[in-house]
């Protein structure tokens, strides 16, 4: 009787254990909301993921900060509080400036130019994530970043005093090189940031300006085609190896799909917005010669601090980007 108790629970431990291999269920935290092409694109990707595992793997996507917030995101995959999350690359940049390499000003300013930036930084950020238990699946760029504000600006001086929406360490070093005030603002805040005053100025793309409605509180958005900064897309490693070899490579040719539809995807949302800004009576104008040779001053300047600080792996960067 003993014997057959044992051999029971035995089975029953084996037939639980099996389960859990063969079925996996991830929470995904993004701070993008569902209308934003990058949530638009890890839903395809989490539909692909259970399509091709015949459901063992899962993943629920938490949209808009609903399930951690911005900042948090990466620190709750690497902790293992959730398998895997995306999030804004360049908000790492205090950890490590290579980080922030698709957020220098003026370095890579279209798309072209922006994958192979993302060629240069992929080992090393590769190399850095897997020190803290992540492996990169797939990054996304946004479009070209352009300038907001609630009146024309014609010079680096119009930008004097404005106070200036950042989102990481670059930006702010950006807007006080312009004489500019820095005030930290995530994306879902946009809206009640500008409508209270709290900020009067931004850099950041056609999507996030359409999709925040731009139009009720500013004017004008310049096309001075910043940068093109990028979303990255992380998993945990444990729980990654949890899952079985098959699963594994499923996910990873998901991420690579969903990598290459979303850098398409990018480039037909810098046209759409940019006409639905036009649309809703934002005032989109060109920059003018006196403002870029301005800002691309400030550029020259936040590249050569850069270089500075991310040493061995930023002179590599930039050596593989320029061949």
């Amino acid at each position: 009787m003993k014997t057959l108790k044992v051999v029971s629970a035995l089975s029953a431990l084996t037939l639980g254990f099996s389960l859990q291999i063969q079925a996996a269920s991830w929470d995904m935290p993004t701070p993008y909301p569902d209308a934003t092409f990058h949530t638009v694109n890890i839903t395809e990707f989490a539909k692909e993921v259970s399509a091709a595992t015949g459901g063992k793997l899962e993943i629920k996507i938490h949209s808009a900060g609903s399930l951690f917030k911005h900042p948090e995101i990466s620190k709750a995959v690497r902790s293992g509080q959730v398998p895997i999350g995306e999030f804004f690359l360049s908000l790492l940049n205090n950890e490590n400036p290579v980080f922030g390499a698709d957020s220098l000003p003026f370095l890579a300013t279209d798309f072209d130019a922006a994958k192979r930036l993302w060629d240069a930084q992929k080992p090393i950020v590769d190399r850095l994530l897997d020190k803290q238990g992540m492996k990169v699946l797939f990054s996304v760029p946004w479009p070209p970043q352009g300038l907001y504000t609630n009146k024309a600006i014609n010079t680096v001086d119009d930008l004097k005093g404005l106070k200036f929406r950042t989102y990481n360490a670059t930006l702010e070093k950006f807007a006080n090189l312009a004489g500019a005030a820095p005030t930290q603002v995530e994306v879902p805040d946009i809206p009640q940031a500008f409508s209270t005053g709290r900020v009067e100025a931004m850099i950041t793309s056609p999507s996030t300006g359409a999709n925040s409605k731009a139009w009720d509180f500013l004017t004008h958005y310049t096309d001075i085609q910043a940068w093109i900064p990028k979303n990255i897309v992380v998993v945990n490693k444990r729980a990654f190896r949890r899952l079985g070899e098959a699963e594994q490579s499923k996910v990873l040719e998901a991420a690579k799909l969903a990598e290459q539809r979303g850098w398409q995807m990018s480039r037909d949302e810098t046209e759409a917005k940019v006409q639905v800004l036009k649309d809703n009576g934002i005032v989109v104008v060109q920059p003018s010669d006196e403002l870029m040779t301005g800002l691309r001053e400030i550029g020259a300047k936040i590249l050569e601090d850069w270089q500075v600080s991310a040493g061995d792996d930023g002179a590599a960067l930039l050596r593989a980007y320029n061949k």
